[in-house]
């Protein structure tokens, strides 16, 4: 395998760790590291070499390096283009190191780089030497250099050997890397290979020692190639070979006479190999061919290898590779080894330390566990699940316990802890389930770890566990009002939504185990604990909830409180105006006696437009037209039974438009219905009202703005006007929104009005649908343009218009409006017509409203004239809130200010008697 970043990332787990990663220097001492790192914007091979001015090249360390002395090497840059020279020596006891700088993790993968690669390493004639973590292109030689440690080294493929000690090198020892096709030669003595893993060229034996006597190889992997797997000749007497296991080459074409251990006559004298495995290739059966060759001899099993030579008696030879290896359970390289063979190490390739596997027998020397080859089976445990008693629940005095499971599969080993957090000390057990008892009430983090018998701990998530004073199941709770916040953007909170808020206000000793929630509207909620729950009611009122608890010890409490749900009072949120329904463009028009539902696209993008997921109420242009017969519509929320109140009266044949403002359903929706009869709909949009969000509104007195019959002349068809509204007749500049009473008189054919904020955006919209000999008016809440203008524009014919301000809406406003169910308030036809110059007084608005919206008809009109709504007590103001017609019953939507005692007063002009109807749509109160 050839070793990449990633994995040699393994090759130096934890030595970094152990090591500690290198301080700046205490001021004034002598430097005891020097530091490279080429990806440095400041480095330089002609500074210091320190932390704060590193080296380029390792090259330059090597040259100036000083026993006693650490080359910190960073290993973010990954690659330094060099082949490295070590040629000055340490002294006993002062060793010159080079070493490791880790990366800083990938942003993207976490990936940390703990080694670095050159294009090739030499240690040449230099003593008391330690090397940690390079990987090198071109290899690694070790020549004529005395007491050298090589640890988590390794290189790349290439046609020769990638680590060569020779020319009478002395105490090398090359440790937990991983290498391909190592040879010692050169008269070399005393070299140690522990914990490596070896990967062959296919020409080369993985591991060759020739004349190199006293070489260890203890505890190796080795991937064998073409040849000897490991091969011991020449004058390499008194060498040893313990504990590897050794992986033919199964692809060879001489596989037969292929041989995992040679060693030649001349190599004899003083070698021992033993608790060797090797094994044969994947899904092989039978016999190996010759796995042995000593002293010129070929040996086919472990039996005939030890009778004739003495070796190899506790060495295991299977015929397939299948099952074997450090992480495969039952392994028989698992805790055979022997622990006595020179150049044991206490760790293995990867840090991991000598392990006992309690899943099989000790079958190694003496009783020993290590196991054979560079890895070290451990216990693979990395997660642990905690689980606390009585659902986490439970008073003063009863045992909590907490149970732990983990994915280990040496349970057998572990010992477990519990911290339960009130300051006694953590319970330390052999067991998996602990208990305790605690004294006072409370809520409390249990904390809970398990050590492996390495010592290696592993945490388990913290556990919360509430501890009560003993007592009984007492049901409580609070309901209040759920109000959109500006976290709401994605999440809509329909009108009419209460919290029901049982955890806070109910003494429950044990976990509740059930909560039902009766809302008292029919409907109800079931929970598997206490808990928190929302509903959205249909309809404002007076409901009995009731709360039914049962505990885990099957204790039951019940409690019944009145709740009162009502609109919540709504800030005003302007759009610009779009068309939402008209039935004319599929043909589908309305029909008396049939609800229509109309989906108000909450939260659905509608283009240049919006509406707002949790919005009260919506203000609507609402347009009739080709009805079959006289008649009326009513608007209502969705959810709720149609009121007995109406919002557009059309005659036969006619077109009619109100603005209309009425709740949300609870499932974003309203409704709309014909009295009889049939005819088209049109649905605008022209805002809405949102609770938590949006402008207040301020009444003014009825003020006109404009008046075409006296300024201007009349709006010819296809043509604009922009009119002053804000910072003029006391509406202020800072004025969002106005409301305005739009009347149309002296039209000289049938037309419609739109007013609209930027003249450069007309909408497809219409508010006031005018007609030849008929004065008519209708309310828009029109969003201010440029300059505090709106802009009236009419498609054909001409008309005189004239605009009464009503109220404002902009960040200083006073009020809030809260939406109603449309609710009738008055109708003179049970009481007698209201005369020409007479008021009548509609009361039955709350006391503390400084603002009314109603939906004023007037019907059996005698004369033309007008109708002004006005607060009680207030002066009539000279401007009209709806245009009476002699024989037509004509409704508007008024916006007026309220008087003293929740009362608007309603003046008749001179034109002739009227009966009056008053619909109470909303109201606006400060605060």
């Amino acid at each position: 395998m050839y070793p990449t970043r990633t994995t040699t990332v393994l090759l130096t787990a934890g030595l970094v760790t152990l090591l500690g990663v290198p301080g700046a220097e205490a001021a004034g001492a002598a430097p005891s590291s020097l530091y490279v790192n080429r990806a440095a914007a400041n480095c330089t091979d002609g500074g210091p070499g320190s932390q704060a001015v590193p080296f380029c090249s390792i090259s330059k360390a090597a040259k100036v390096v000083e026993p006693g002395q650490t080359v910190w090497v960073d290993a973010a840059i990954g690659y330094y283009k060099e082949s490295v020279t070590i040629d000055r020596s340490g002294e006993p006891g002062k060793p010159i190191t080079f070493d490791i700088i880790p990366s800083a993790p990938d942003p993207e993968t976490g990936e940390v780089l703990e080694t670095y690669w050159t294009d090739g390493l030499t240690i040449s004639g230099a003593s008391h030497v330690v090397v940690r973590g390079p990987v090198t292109d071109d290899g690694i030689r070790v020549l004529g250099s005395t007491d050298v440690a090589l640890d988590g080294i390794g290189n790349g493929w290439s046609k020769s050997h990638g680590l060569v000690v020779g020319g009478g090198s002395e105490d090398v020892r090359v440790t937990r890397s991983r290498l391909h096709s190592a040879r010692v030669e050169g008269g070399s003595r005393n070299t140690v290979f522990g914990r490596n893993t070896f990967f062959a060229q296919k020409s080369l034996e993985a591991a060759e020692v020739v004349d190199a006597p006293g070489t260890v190889l203890t505890n190796n992997t080795v991937y064998s190639g073409c040849k000897e797997g490991i091969g011991v000749s020449g004058g390499s007497t008194g060498s040893k070979v313990f504990n590897n296991l050794i992986y033919p080459a199964d692809y060879c074409s001489n596989f037969e006479s292929f041989r995992s251990i040679g060693v030649s006559e001349s190599a004899t004298a003083g070698t021992a190999a033993d608790y060797n495995l090797i094994t044969g290739g994947y899904g092989q059966s039978g016999s190996l061919g010759m796995p042995y060759q000593w002293a010129g001899t070929g040996y086919r099993t472990s039996a005939e290898f030890t009778a004739a030579t003495g070796q190899g008696a506790h060495d295991i030879v299977v015929p397939s590779r299948d099952g074997v290896g450090a992480h495969l359970g039952g392994s028989p390289t698992i805790d055979s080894g022997d622990p006595t063979a020179p150049g044991v190490l206490p760790t293995d390739i990867d840090g991991g330390p000598t392990a006992d596997d309690p899943r099989v027998p000790n079958t190694g020397r003496d009783g020993g566990w290590i196991d054979r080859g560079a890895e070290e089976a451990q216990d693979r445990l990395s997660m642990v699940w905690s689980y606390v008693s009585q659902n986490n629940w439970a008073p003063v005095g009863s045992k909590v316990g907490v149970r732990m499971t983990t994915d280990s599969q040496w349970e057998s080993t572990l010992t477990y802890h519990v911290d339960f957090g009130d300051g006694t000390a953590p319970v330390v057990s052999k067991e998996n389930f602990v208990e305790h008892v605690y004294g006072s009430p409370g809520v409390y983090n249990v904390k809970t770890k398990v050590v492996t018998a390495v010592g290696r701990e592993v945490a388990g998530s913290t556990r919360t566990t509430k501890v009560t004073a003993p007592g009984v199941l007492t049901a409580g709770f609070t309901a209040t009002p759920v109000l959109p916040t500006s976290a709401d953007a994605g999440y809509r909170v329909a009108p009419l939504t209460v919290r029901i808020d049982t955890p806070g206000a109910t003494v429950a000793p044990w976990r509740v185990g059930s909560q039902k929630v009766d809302f008292g509207d029919g409907t109800s909620s079931s929970r598997a604990g206490l808990e928190k729950v929302e509903h959205a009611y249909k309809t404002p009122g007076t409901y009995n909830v009731t709360v039914r608890l049962t505990d885990t010890q099957g204790a039951e409490s019940t409690v019944t409180k009145t709740v009162q749900v009502d609109y919540a009072p709504s800030g005003y949120v302007a759009t610009e105006p779009f068309r939402l329904l008209d039935t004319r463009t599929t043909n589908t028009p309305i029909k008396g006696g049939s609800a229509l539902p109309v989906v108000l696209w909450a939260g659905q993008n509608v283009p240049n437009h919006g509406l707002g997921q949790s919005m009260s109420a919506v203000v609507l242009n609402v347009t009739v037209t080709d009805a079959t017969e006289d008649t009326h519509l009513t608007v209502w929320p969705s959810g709720q039974s149609r009121p007995a109140t109406s919002n557009v009266n059309i005659a036969k044949g006619g077109t009619s438009s109100n603005t209309v403002t009425v709740p949300v359903g609870a499932d974003g929706k309203i409704k709309a219905q014909l009295n009889a009869g049939k005819a088209s709909l049109i649905v605008d949009v022209v805002g809405s009202y949102r609770p938590t969000t949006g402008e207040r509104f301020s009444p003014v007195t009825p003020t006109r703005v404009t008046d075409t019959r006296t300024s201007g002349g009349a709006l010819g068809g296809g043509k604009t006007r922009t009119v002053k509204v804000a910072g003029v007749n006391g509406i202020p500049a800072s004025a969002t929104a106005v409301a305005l009473n739009l009347t149309g008189t002296g039209a000289t054919q049938p037309a419609h009005v739109i007013a609209y904020p930027d003249p450069a955006k007309r909408p497809a919209t219409s508010n006031l649908n005018v007609e030849p000999g008929k004065d008519k008016s209708n309310q828009a809440i029109v969003p201010v343009g440029p300059d505090g203008t709106i802009t009236l524009f009419t498609n054909s014919g001409s008309t005189h218009l004239v605009l009464d301000a009503v109220g404002y809406y902009g960040k200083d406003g006073k009020a809030l409006f809260t939406p109603v169910v449309p609710k009738r308030l008055a109708d003179t036809r049970t009481t007698g017509k209201v005369a020409p110059g007479a008021t009548t007084t509609v009361s039955g608005l709350p006391a503390n409203a400084v603002g009314a919206v109603l939906n004023v008809t007037a019907t059996d009109s005698t004369g033309p004239g007008f109708l002004t709504a006005y607060a009680f007590g207030g002066k009539l103001p000279g401007a009209s809130s709806l245009n009476t017609l002699p024989g037509v019953t004509v409704p508007n939507h008024v916006t007026t200010p309220v008087g003293t005692g929740g009362k608007v007063n309603i003046f008749n002009s001179y034109g002739g008697p009227n009966h009056v109807i008053t619909d109470l749509l909303g109201y606006f109160t400060q605060g």
